[in-house]
């Protein structure tokens, strides 16, 4: 176990690069089980999640080298599926939630897929029931062995369906249609999710020789091919990466660009935290946050109190509520913050409290924030990260407090921000790492 030492009150300067996207990731690495043929993927992110379910891949028997720090190659023409029977693969894929990830395509392209109930972040229920039930209209058969935690599907041969799916979930959409990519027949997915994640993955399917139409949209269409080929892909930036830079510029009176953010798949993120009053300006593909000493909640135009709530793609993320509620604690004015998809994750609050944040926490989806306006500054304290985003909050109002932090269980942020330390510390932030 590991742990921060964060000496808070500097402020930051300078440029940064977002990693890789991490929910991408975690996509096409398992998509690369579709094809014998070799994939090249670029912009890999060095992180705890994606290194893991590389780890798998290749104790499954997939050949993967390091071309360079973030480029990888992978060939899974020789896979060993025997060994998804063992222990060893269990306490690999339970120890990270994308392993789930790999199930789409082993279900394609061999037939059967064993899953262990995925490991991940502590936010509440996770249900897995669209992937499942997505692949029963596919022609799958789905068992869960309670003493094994664990789920298997097996297919004699999956068949094109059309299915309306009961939540826009973005794992779910995502192993859904690397499922239907080889199946017989045509494949219709409505109440898609179209985050630029599954944007990406249609769009590499499609170069590998996948005929996929609607990519984008919510409405996928899908004629089944018998074969895959190899391609190379080049992942996104990270866009909650940005997000969390955005708001720690903002809570530490910072001058930060970050670099290389393809605005175009940022959807509404930059409008969100405008709307707490930090100032954005776009130069050319960066974002550009001047130090300011203060920034203002907007209020609705009838006056009432700004809601921010978490909605499907083009909405804004599940992934940066965290990050907009510990952002509103320094900020001038109120806000409602509104997690709608997870019951547990806003329960981090208690130490942003300790710290003198003032924030009333509703229920479990949702808090009140009144914001200091920096006129009171937040405590160092000490505090346990429970899941990634959390994890990132708490380092941003560590940052931006007063005297020492120390964040303990950090692994949980490592799974998610690269070397986020050394990063930060290149800008001027002193964080040590015990």
């Amino acid at each position: 176990m590991s742990l921060f030492v964060i000496q808070g009150g500097h402020r930051l300067n300078g440029e940064i690069i977002p990693q890789g996207a991490k929910n991408e990731a975690l996509q096409i690495i398992s998509a690369t089980l579709l094809t014998s043929k070799k994939m090249i993927v670029k912009n890999v992110p060095n992180i705890l999640d994606v290194n893991k379910l590389i780890e798998l891949l290749a104790a499954m028997g997939s050949k993967i080298e390091k071309l360079d720090e973030s480029t990888y190659s992978f060939q899974a023409d020789s896979l060993n599926l025997d060994f998804m029977n063992t222990v060893e693969f269990s306490e690999m894929a339970t120890s990270l939630r994308g392993s789930i990830m790999i199930a789409g395509p082993l279900l394609a392209r061999f037939g059967k897929a064993f899953v262990p109930q995925p490991g991940g972040d502590k936010i509440g229920r996770r249900r897995l029931d669209t992937h499942f039930i997505g692949f029963e209209k596919l022609g799958a058969t789905v068992t869960y062995d309670t003493q094994k935690s664990a789920f298997t599907v097996v297919a004699k041969e999956l068949k094109g369906d059309y299915m309306l799916l009961d939540g826009a979930s973005v794992t779910g959409t995502a192993n859904i249609v690397m499922a239907a990519v080889l199946a017989n027949g045509n494949t219709t997915i409505f109440n898609a999710a179209c985050e630029p994640y599954i944007l990406q993955l249609c769009e590499m399917l499609n170069r590998m020789g996948a005929k996929i139409s609607g990519v984008g949209s919510n409405l996928l269409k899908i004629e089944g091919v018998k074969t895959l080929n190899g391609t190379t892909h080049n992942m996104l930036p990270d866009m909650i990466e940005i997000g969390s830079f955005i708001g720690l510029a903002a809570m530490t009176k910072s001058e930060i660009t970050i670099k290389n953010v393809r605005w175009e798949h940022l959807g509404i993120i930059p409008q969100v935290f405008g709307t707490l009053g930090i100032q954005l300006e776009k130069r050319d593909d960066d974002i550009f946050i001047p130090a300011q000493e203060h920034y203002e909640i907007e209020r609705f135009m009838n006056g009432s109190m700004l809601t921010i709530a978490d909605a499907p793609w083009p909405g804004f993320t599940p992934d940066l509520i965290s990050i907009a509620l510990v952002t509103a604690t320094q900020a001038k004015g109120s806000v409602l913050i509104h997690q709608k998809m997870f019951e547990s994750r806003l329960f981090f609050v208690d130490k942003l409290i300790d710290m003198g944040a003032q924030i009333i926490l509703c229920d479990p989806h949702r808090a009140t924030v009144i914001g200091n306006n920096h006129e009171t500054n937040l405590r160092g304290t000490h505090m346990v990260s429970p899941d990634i985003r959390a994890g990132m909050a708490m380092l941003i109002a560590a940052l931006s407090a007063e005297g020492e932090s120390v964040i303990d269980h950090i692994e949980q942020i490592d799974r998610g921000y690269q070397n986020i330390d050394v990063r930060l510390n290149a800008l001027g932030a002193k964080i040590q790492r015990v």
